[in-house]
């Protein structure tokens, strides 16, 4: 991409109304554009962000075993009604069509999933059934905050699990533990694996993946010896105590944020939608659910409050909208013809780059915004460096940078990308 065309620009200073880093420094790099309070437009280097983390997803969602689907986020309030939940859930947009007919915006979707899965289900050897989607959710929330970790309408991926026994079940969702665990890892953060209650959406415990920052809404008590952690609100111990599975160190308080959720729904849903099916012995059985939930935006947010220093965003590199951030520093006719040169060169090498080509702007400003941006690799062709055929390369948050002659550049990029 040609920063030339981007129709985006940078902001030195980030709206007032904006607190949380992540909404100052997405909105000051160009990712995000705030429409209303918790409702943001996605541009172009922010979807090329995005849909990173989802592709992520995708991937660790497939090795388990999911389908990926895709549902309506208008629901009839009949499917709402059925469950109790249009009643008992007071952050579920309810709208209304002109024939009078009562609508819900999909805040989750078990009261779509579970009779969509019910019809296409007849036996039980269509079972376990593994379903996902990646998709916009709306929630009423009274006070949008954060940035996009808090919004009123925001991308979650949601998967729903259909099992025929309890010990099927179980060791899915183990599956699952692990599954997100490696997501977190890819996006660059480290998750810490938090028993929280359920409330509404569940019958039993339900874990929640958090990690520590200040920009998060929940206080979890935690060990750093081993993987023990527990959100406050239903934690039967206090700072400062053993902890209760290793006894190795003191439990230590921290602010975190939630980036995913999954929650055994037992047998509510299949319940409550009459949904069951004879098992291989003939008996009656009603499906066991679970839910596992990912905020994609969210995620996005909290990789960007971890991620960054006094100049902007450091992207990881699994997340990052380009690998590459080419620089031409001058307007001299040999810098420029270079810099195209190399470009196109990543273009036929499959290299995602993002060519800072623009004439009207110094090598401080372009210094700046590349900072800003946040781009995990800087390579800088001027006449400096061409007076020894080299590009200098400069990794994002590392203060040295060093000089590689240009025919070594794309086998020293790839081995860096490594």
């Amino acid at each position: 991409m040609r920063q030339s065309k981007l129709f985006t620009k940078t902001l030195k200073n980030a709206p007032r109304d904006e607190k949380s880093i992540n909404s100052q420094l997405l909105i000051r790099a160009g990712f995000v554009d705030k429409l209303t309070a918790g409702v943001y437009s996605f541009l172009p280097l922010g979807v090329s962000a995005l849909k990173k983390i989802e592709n992520i997803i995708r991937q660790e969602m497939n090795n388990i075993g999911g389908q990926e689907i895709l549902m309506p986020a208008l629901h009839p309030a009949e499917k709402w009604k059925r469950t109790g939940a249009w009643d008992s859930i007071d952050i579920l947009f309810k709208i209304k069509s002109r024939t009078g007919k009562e609508y819900a915006l999909g805040q989750s979707h078990e009261e779509v999933v579970t009779p969509l899965v019910k019809s296409h289900s007849s036996s039980y050897t269509d079972f376990p059934i593994f379903v996902y989607q990646i998709q916009n959710k709306f929630r009423d929330e009274l006070r949008a905050k954060s940035g996009i970790l808090r919004g009123r309408e925001f991308g979650m991926k949601d998967m729903y699990s259909f099992h025929l026994s309890r010990d099927d079940f179980e060791s899915f969702y183990e599956k699952a533990k692990q599954a997100y665990l490696n997501i977190f890892n890819r996006c660059g953060l480290e998750a810490k694996i938090t028993e929280g209650s359920g409330g509404s959406f569940s019958e039993k415990i339900s874990y929640e993946f958090m990690v520590l920052t200040e920009a998060g809404e929940d206080d979890i008590l935690y060990c750093s010896s081993c993987s023990h952690c527990v959100n406050v609100e239903i934690a039967k111990v206090k700072e400062g105590q053993p902890c209760p599975k290793c006894a190795k160190s003191k439990l230590k308080l921290g602010r975190a944020s939630e980036v995913g959720n999954i929650f055994d729904l037992g047998q509510k849903y299949s319940r409550d939608f009459d949904f069951w099916v004879l098992n291989e012995n003939g008996e009656k059985t009603y499906p066991t659910m679970g839910c596992y939930g990912i905020g994609t935006t969210r995620l996005m947010g909290v990789v960007v409050e971890k991620h960054n220093d006094k100049n902007g965003i450091i992207w990881p590199r699994e997340v990052a909208p380009y690998m590459v951030h080419l620089l031409s520093l001058g307007n001299e006719n040999k810098v420029v013809l270079t810099a195209d040169k190399i470009y196109k060169g990543f273009q036929r090498e499959g290299i995602e780059a993002l060519y800072d080509d623009r004439a009207d702007k110094s090598a401080g400003e372009k210094f700046v915004d590349g900072d800003l941006i946040g781009i995990p690799i800087r390579v800088i062709v001027s006449e400096k460096t061409l007076a020894e055929d080299s590009v200098e390369i400069k990794e994002r948050g590392k203060k040295t940078a060093e000089l590689i002659k240009i025919e070594k550049l794309s086998q020293y990029l790839e081995n860096l990308s490594c």
